[in-house]
């Protein structure tokens, strides 16, 4: 028994001048109606549950008709509002229908033509690999990036639109506003005023106090991290905010409960500023400013032991730009100092095995003509040596120590010495009496 009324196939086959159907038929086709229909209704539903509806519209009806290669419905659009009309056909009997839209031909003939639409198509592309984005044109740039999050946003963000809607005078947020609580804000400014003051000690030494134990400081850190670039950047000849932003670095870094990983390509750079720079302080006299760089050498030890696990590039990038500075002859001697600090800081003996040693024949040369010639870096170059020393002195193992060489070796080892590291820095290195560190630098 069909659930399609079999009076409905009877009147249209009577429209279309069929008068004589026999029961048998009409039922046959009544189940064809009622099979054609769920089939549609089924496709149609497809299309509602795929667009995350609960509404089924005319549009389902239309494209399950398409999907199954039946000529569609002409005059239903379900974006179209309908608008109903009221006529009267007798007294208390209204009609309600729906009006139709009326076209102006000339106007509808003479309109230009849309254009065609492109097809559709796929293409597969890699977003990120191994938490790296790929630079393909399919990607945004770093550049683009930046320029997306600098733009203002809000309904005043776009002046003309503004203007449009008589909303020109709409003043724009800062986006930090929109971010940072006020007691946030508050923290921030008290904390930077703090470290530059120079006249309030004990203000300075509660604002590190806080910054190094203080848990709730999350949202500040890459504002934190901004801030000490900007300082480092703008004020190289002024040795008290350079001592503070290290200080500051520090106290973000000893803070535990502080993520700073994201973070530490931002931090890097004022460090490695104030290592390897060779305009430091305000008068020539200051620009070693060795104590300054032996603080920003234990920094970056410290970032290159927790977080090159994360970053395995790191360390390289380090030890590159260190090495790139040891080895410039034309730049100051203090140059050389925090290059040397920083190649032991990040790569410890390894390092100093691999990638000073190597070179200090070459090096000893520029160190001699300088002390030889007592010229007014003397002082750097005695500096340099130093620290030289000390950084081989890492490569001894710690054996038993004895004072002094055995009787008929001496002459042998200090010639070992001046050939590996050269004539001034192998006797130094001879000078210090360690025979256990003389072995290690020349298997090295």
């Amino acid at each position: 028994m069909s659930v399609w009324n079999p009076d409905n196939i009877k009147d249209v086959a009577e429209s279309v001048g069929i008068s004589s159907l026999s029961d048998e038929v009409l039922q046959a086709l009544s189940s064809d109606v009622e099979f054609r229909l769920s089939q549609v209704l089924e496709e149609a539903f497809k299309f509602m549950r795929h667009s995350k509806r609960t509404t089924l519209w005319t549009q389902d009806i239309a494209q399950a008709l398409r999907v199954l290669d039946v000529e569609p419905l002409y005059g239903y659009e379900s974006t179209r509002p309908l608008r109903f009309g009221e006529a009267s056909i007798g007294p208390g009997q209204p009609l309600f229908y729906v009006e139709d839209e009326e076209v102006d031909f000339e106007k509808l003939i003479n309109a230009p033509l849309p254009k065609v639409p492109r097809e559709i198509s796929f293409t597969a592309h890699w977003l990120a690999v191994e938490g790296v984005q790929p630079s393909i044109p399919q990607n945004p740039t770093s550049a683009d990036a930046r320029n997306l999050e600098l733009l203002p946003k809000g309904p005043g963000a776009n002046p003309h639109l503004a203007a449009i809607n008589g909303n020109d005078n709409i003043a724009v947020k800062p986006l930090v506003k929109h971010i940072l609580s006020k007691e946030l804000q508050l923290y921030f400014e008290k904390i930077c005023s703090a470290l530059l003051d120079e006249n309030n000690d004990e203000y300075r030494i509660a604002a590190f106090a806080s910054l190094r134990s203080d848990p709730g400081l999350h949202q500040l850190v890459p504002y934190f991290a901004q801030f000490i670039a900007e300082k480092v950047t703008h004020s190289l000849k002024n040795m008290f905010i350079l001592e503070q932003m290290m200080q500051f670095a520090a106290a973000i870094l000893d803070n535990e409960s502080l993520y700073i990983e994201p973070y530490v390509s931002a931090l890097i750079p004022p460090i490695l500023t104030c290592l390897v720079s060779a305009h430091l302080g305000p008068t020539p006299s200051s620009r070693p400013a060795y104590g300054l760089r032996d603080v920003a050498a234990s920094l970056l030890g410290l970032i290159a032991k927790k977080y090159s696990k994360s970053s395995h590039t790191l360390k390289p990038r380090l030890a590159r730009t260190c090495l790139r500075n040891f080895l410039a002859p034309l730049k100051p001697f203090y140059v050389h100092y925090g290059a040397i600090l920083g190649l032991q800081a990040v790569g410890g003996r390894e390092v100093v095995r691999t990638l000073i040693l190597p070179n200090l024949k070459e090096y000893g040369k520029l160190l001699q003509e300088a002390i030889e010639q007592d010229l007014p870096s003397k002082v750097d170059a005695e500096t340099v040596i130093a620290v030289i020393t000390k950084a081989l002195e890492s490569l001894d193992d710690g054996g038993v120590l004895v004072n002094g060489y055995a009787s008929g070796d001496e002459e042998a080892l200090r010639q070992k010495l001046h050939d590996k590291l050269g004539e001034l820095i192998g006797q130094r290195v001879y000078d210090l009496g360690r025979p256990h560190l003389v072995q290690a630098v020349l298997e090295a």
